[in-house]
């Protein structure tokens, strides 16, 4: 019998929108497994100050793991160190998530046996534009 394999994801989904809905469908194409850590509130803010959050994490939580392609959703603080705690085989990523921790993971990713697979962001979409519409 062949192995579960496991892909991780990893984000904030504050204004859910196609773009993020076709990465957990790529990324669940990769294996058997989706799971999708959110990253919480006071994390985000800490990282990006001023930033006006929609919905709470746990709000999050929720509409992430209503899609029919996500297993698990998980919260997650810094990337670098929560993904070391976690059972996952892929990390999928985007092209954008490329700062000094996302950095770090992928050398840990690589280090630890787990592939690390770049999905390519969906055009003229993103939760900046989005906001940009509704003023926030």
């Amino acid at each position: 019998m062949k192995p579960m394999k496991k892909i991780l994801t990893v984000g904030v989904f504050d204004m859910l929108h196609i773009g993020h809905v076709l990465l957990f469908k790529k990324a669940r194409e990769l294996g058997d497994y989706l799971i999708v850590a959110v990253q919480e509130d006071d994390c985000i803010l800490k990282y990006k100050p001023g930033t006006k959050m929609v919905y709470t994490t746990e709000e999050r939580k929720f509409m992430v793991g209503a899609l029919r392609y996500v297993d698990e959703v998980v919260t997650y603080r810094d990337v670098d160190t929560d993904i070391q705690g976690l059972d996952f085989d892929v990390f999928a990523k985007g092209p954008d998530q490329s700062h000094a921790g996302f950095q770090r993971a992928e050398a840990w990713c690589r280090a630890h046996g787990k592939e690390v697979v770049v999905i390519p962001r969906t055009e003229n979409i993103s939760s900046t534009l989005l906001k940009s519409y509704t003023k926030l």
